[in-house]
């Protein structure tokens, strides 16, 4: 019988190794990002109050199209951009939640840089 590694167990792992490095703070919030195959979502939170201050996802009901690729990922980084710098957001630190990053994890992120954030 032939053991296959959990891919989600990994990842939560490396997840938990990058969350252990990076907080946000009211000055400098976190960005986190979540990829499911068919949707990807962002959320820009400080973790000194436990809140959510701004979030975005291809599953808004501004959203056109298919979420689970790379022009949906960025569509959603200019968005959760856009509604940042509308709440005085302008500085955050990126939490690829423990996605590598490459393809729309990296999409995201550029999308968010395009949009005016300083990651």
């Amino acid at each position: 019988m032939v053991n296959k590694p959990d891919k989600n167990e990994a990842r939560l792992r490396r997840h938990r190794r990058v969350r252990g490095k990076i907080s946000g703070t009211a000055e400098c919030p976190r960005l986190n990002v979540f990829r499911s195959a068919s949707h990807i979502y962002a959320q820009i939170i400080d973790d000194v109050a436990g809140k959510t201050l701004v979030a975005a996802s291809s599953l808004d009901k501004d959203f056109e199209g298919f979420g689970g690729n790379i022009d949906a990922a960025h569509k959603v980084g200019v968005k959760v951009a856009e509604k940042a710098i509308a709440a005085g957001i302008t500085k955050v630190v990126y939490d690829r939640g423990g996605f590598v990053y490459t393809g729309r994890v990296k999409a995201l992120a550029e999308g968010a840089r395009e949009g005016g954030l300083k990651l």
